[in-house]
């Protein structure tokens, strides 16, 4: 198949929000695309693009919208024709996408953990009684105040740079960031160590990028499958049918994380009350062909022990 190809003149128009780790993450596709077909970075427009999310910033994401908020405007100008690709955190993305958009590529994972960030500590276990911590995700929020319910949790809505000047200021003793958007920022200097996932699972698709499409669209499918990370697409095929099965929206706090041995996928999943104080997991393991069929098995599991009585809050706040 011949694709036509972009070209400084008739660039290939990527789509993104405009964070730095936002920036970093199309800057990682224009360059891996640019490989793949030998072709100049000048053959890419980057295109930074408004969203919701990233303008409200004195609310948390349950109370305007969930995930949504991310993503809506990307997507509306791609549908219009008006970007060709968008590039996504996959954390971020909601498990249903809009009619005549497809989201099939996704870039080779980063380390998936979460990072406790704090300048003179390394651990949970080192805070001291009542300490005050902050974060913006309820499913970080939750988890702590299962293992910790002494903590104050405080809002810290912002990109990287901004939840890192807010410790910096003293509104918390320490924070929660994703080791990817660390390590694709190159922020080696920032005092984080890593949380072993047995201790804090991550959220579903943390550390791996996704790339949404035009439906109809060959030649950018055919350039995508060019860069597609196929381990990465069966990890989260398991881990996203999970989510969608549970609760798609950033009103529940779910974590899940998807591996892979040889053949074999192995699934981890947890779901929360909001307030820390119940946490139900499990785990299952079987071909990677079956990992989506796990996602919604697990996912069914915890529903059945949750009961009727365990998402009661929806209909509180």
């Amino acid at each position: 198949m011949t694709v036509n190809l972009p070209t400084p003149e008739n660039p290939m128009r990527i789509g993104t929000r405009g964070s730095p780790l936002a920036m970093a993450q199309a800057y990682e596709t224009r360059a891996r695309l640019a490989a793949a077909f030998e072709i100049p970075q000048a053959a890419f427009e980057i295109v930074v693009i408004k969203v919701t999310g990233d303008i409200i910033q004195d609310r948390p994401l349950k109370d305007i919208g969930g995930k949504g908020l991310f993503t809506r405007e990307i997507e509306e100008d791609l549908l219009a024709g008006k970007i060709d690709i968008a590039v996504h955190s996959m954390k971020d993305m909601p498990t249903i996408q809009p009619g005549g958009l497809l989201l099939d590529t996704y870039l080779p994972r980063e380390d998936p953990r979460d990072a406790f960030v704090a300048p003179t500590l390394s651990a949970l276990d080192q805070l001291a009684q009542g300490a005050v911590v902050g974060t913006s995700s309820l499913r970080r929020r939750a988890q702590l105040l299962h293992q910790r319910p002494d903590l104050q949790v405080v809002e810290f809505r912002g990109n990287v740079q901004t939840r890192l000047k807010k410790l910096a200021d003293g509104k918390a003793e320490c924070t929660f960031l994703a080791v990817a958007g660390l390590n694709r920022l190159g922020m080696q200097h920032v005092p984080a160590t890593p949380i072993d996932d047995t201790l804090m699972l991550p959220a579903v698709a943390q550390g791996a990028i996704g790339i949404e499409r035009r439906a109809g669209d060959i030649d950018t499918e055919a350039m995508l499958a060019a860069i597609h990370d196929t381990p990465t697409g069966q990890r989260l095929a398991a881990e996203r049918a999970f989510l969608l099965t549970l609760d798609g929206s950033c009103e529940t706090p779910i974590a899940g994380l998807a591996t892979l041995d040889g053949d074999t996928l192995h699934l981890r999943g947890e779901v929360l009350r909001p307030d820390g104080s119940e946490a139900l997991s499990g785990e299952r393991s079987g071909p990677i062909s079956d990992g989506g069929l796990m996602g919604v098995d697990l996912a069914q599991d915890l529903l059945a022990q949750a009961g009727p009585g365990f998402f009661d809050w929806h209909t509180k706040g």
